[in-house]
């Protein structure tokens, strides 16, 4: 007998995400266990994941390294899906970060008005051999983006995580409606 087909997503998700065990038996996440305890940073249900992905899509904007643990704390304090948060960061990378911030410069310039750099200056060159040289010259670039930015930033990341949760949410509840009357529609066939 197969599993009913709207529980679909929690399989999905399941299968491909870490589960507590995981996280508990790695020998420095050990420590943090107490905090890792509450059940709703582990459960798969819809405002569980939903509440995650909007964590993880808000925490992915987050300057510098930083996002998995601003994704971790937040999805903590909140009690949301924990894996599905830091997993969601990830859409935040060396090929996306430049055009998300020029999006967020674009939206800060919008809302502060005349204020600030009117024109984006241009991205530092990434050398893997001089890492410190390369990290020095992206904070120099963000730092000339002033303002626009330090607003932009937040707006987009609350814009992204607003539909970012609406979207899983609603997205999963379309999911089981439909799997629900295909399964009613099914059962009454075979009556």
């Amino acid at each position: 007998m197969s599993l009913p087909h709207f529980a679909m997503p929690r399989q999905y998700l399941r299968r491909r995400l870490p589960d507590r065990d995981t996280f508990t038996r790695h020998p420095f996440l050990r420590r943090c266990a107490p905090w890792l305890g509450h059940h709703n940073l582990w459960h798969l249900n819809r405002r569980s994941v939903a509440g995650g992905f909007a964590v993880g899509l808000f925490c992915g904007l987050v300057p510098g390294p930083l996002q998995m643990v601003a994704a971790t704390l937040v999805a903590l304090l909140l009690r949301v899906n924990l894996p599905v948060a830091v997993c969601t960061t990830f859409y935040t990378n060396p090929l996306t970060i430049v055009p998300l911030y020029l999006l967020a410069f674009g939206i800060g310039r919008l809302l502060v008005g005349a204020h600030g750099p009117t024109v984006v200056p241009p991205t530092p060159e990434f050398h893997w051999g001089a890492l410190g040289e390369t990290a020095r010259g992206w904070i120099d670039w963000i730092s000339q983006l002033g303002l626009p930015l330090a607003i932009g930033l937040p707006v987009l990341a609350t814009v992204l995580a607003a539909l970012g949760y609406a979207a899983v949410h609603y997205g999963w509840r379309l999911h089981v409606v439909r799997a629900l009357r295909r399964r009613r529609a099914r059962m009454a066939q075979a009556v």
